[in-house]
């Protein structure tokens, strides 16, 4: 079921692990790391923690609905003892938004115990849940972070250590996907081979130093940390105390970077495999000016993540660069509305028009993506009524015609109005005065050589 409501793309996850070597507790930071992965994902948020120096595999963990700060109160914070720790927050795109599918997932098993967080999508989840209960390792999963869990467990029992046994499950994984994984005395760190999702390894500085892996280095940042460097696609890294171990035995040369984390998913201070994601988006304002001749008197984008195109769009054009929306940040999740009406309502709460800005205008508006096309017929709608007298529709992404499967929600080709009309028919549907899209060659100007995934546009999959 197609449950993005608000015409946007969701991330599935962001993930965050910690291993404090000085013994301090570790649950504040991984709330701190959490609220600065906020945007990767609005439905559930969970903290798992460990002692590495108290009894082994006693985990501490409080997982539910609702956004980091409505289900960690300072109270539950206190009650999360541990050193090592691993923290999600989860946009559901497969499994259900039920607190069942919440993250992280915990067992215990012959061997100890572990705690997990995924970030993505197994593609092969279901072959591999019906491996397991042939083997009896699971009866019944929810999701695919399960299966992932007792994959892992399965292949402990003959595995030397807890690495090999996840390196064994790793191998037989397709997707897109990056882990972080707590045992009773590791901290571990897998990205997929292609480096679809983003994994990146942080520490903060001291007698002894703390590691940190986290989706994104804005989270890094967050707790005092400093990036250290991108984990690498396929790279296994444990952490054991202040010490950083690495193994690239299942890394390969062919490589497919989610291009949509530098269009919209990532927090624009954030820097991923050596890409500036504002950067990023100021370069992609700047290709669709290069291609652009439209007389306009002033640019603006669609908040937030359409204001460093519409910034670079401005430097290269020479348009001016306006602000002519004012964003409403203390709306609630808005995306769950289930009716045409109340969706129009929700935009309206969360962006308002500055009259004077634009009144007499003739506007050249930016914004990430086209997906379904209400959201952009809502605002060239708004901006008209308050008095523009033409609005141009720029996207910085290209048209979408293909479902992602690697833990993104694009939804299915039916959903996504390009898939089934031309640019020309879209621009009528949403009420522009023109439409013209970023070009897939024009990747190169916003992220260099950097290889990247494009599915959703060329329906070329990297798996």
């Amino acid at each position: 079921m197609y449950r993005n409501l608000d015409d946007k793309l969701h991330e599935e996850c962001g993930v965050f692990g910690i291993y404090s070597s000085e013994g301090t507790n570790v649950a504040q930071d991984i709330y701190y790391g959490l609220i600065a992965l906020q945007h990767r994902g609005q439905e559930s948020a969970g903290i798992a923690v460990s002692d590495t120096v108290g009894p082994m595999g006693n985990i501490s963990m409080k997982k539910d609905m609702g956004l980091v700060s409505e289900v960690f109160h300072p109270e539950v914070i206190e009650g999360l003892k541990g050193n090592i720790g691993v923290g999600h927050v989860r946009y559901s795109t497969t499994g259900g938004s039920k607190v069942e599918n919440a993250q992280p997932i915990a067992m215990n098993y012959i061997k100890g115990s572990l705690a997990l967080v995924h970030n993505g999508n197994i593609v092969n989840a279901e072959e591999l849940k019906e491996e397991q209960m042939y083997r009896g390792l699971a009866h019944y999963t929810t999701s695919d972070t399960e299966v992932l869990a007792y994959e892992i467990i399965g292949n402990r029992v003959n595995a030397p250590t807890i690495e090999d046994a996840i390196k064994e499950s790793v191998k037989k994984l397709k997707g897109g996907f990056a882990l972080v994984i707590m045992s009773p005395r590791k901290l571990i760190g897998v990205r997929d081979p292609f480096g679809i999702k983003p994994l990146i390894l942080g520490v903060i500085r001291g007698d002894q130093d703390t590691y940190i892996l986290a989706s994104e280095s804005a989270a890094i940042g967050a707790v005092g940390g400093e990036v250290v460097r991108d984990i690498e696609p396929g790279e296994i890294v444990t952490i054991t105390g202040d010490e950083v171990q690495s193994d690239r035995s299942l890394c390969q040369k062919e490589r497919a970077h989610c291009i949509f984390e530098y269009i919209y998913f990532a927090r624009s201070d954030s820097v991923m495999d050596g890409i500036e994601v504002h950067e990023a988006r100021m370069n992609a304002g700047r290709a669709l000016a290069e291609k652009d001749n439209v007389d306009a008197d002033i640019v603006v984008g669609v908040p937030d993540s359409g204001l460093a195109a519409a910034e670079g769009y401005s430097l290269y054009s020479g348009i001016p660069f306006k602000l002519a929306f004012h964003k409403n940040s203390y709306v609630g999740r808005s995306f769950i509305k289930p009716t045409d009406a109340e969706r129009s309502n929700a935009v309206h709460m969360k962006l308002s028009v500055h009259k004077k800005t634009v009144e007499g205008k003739r506007i050249v508006i930016i914004d990430d993506s086209i997906v379904r096309g209400t959201t952009m017929k809502q605002l060239i709608e708004m901006l008209k009524q308050a008095g523009a007298k033409e609005v141009h529709v720029r996207v910085s992404s290209p048209m979408f015609l293909y479902p992602c499967y690697y833990g993104t929600d694009v939804p299915t080709a039916s959903q996504l109005i390009a898939s089934h009309h031309s640019s020309e028919d879209v621009k009528n549907a949403i009420g522009a005065d023109s439409l013209k899209y970023l070009e897939i060659e024009d990747f190169k100007t916003m992220v260099g050589e950097l290889p990247l995934c494009t599915a959703c546009f060329t329906n070329t999959y990297p798996v």
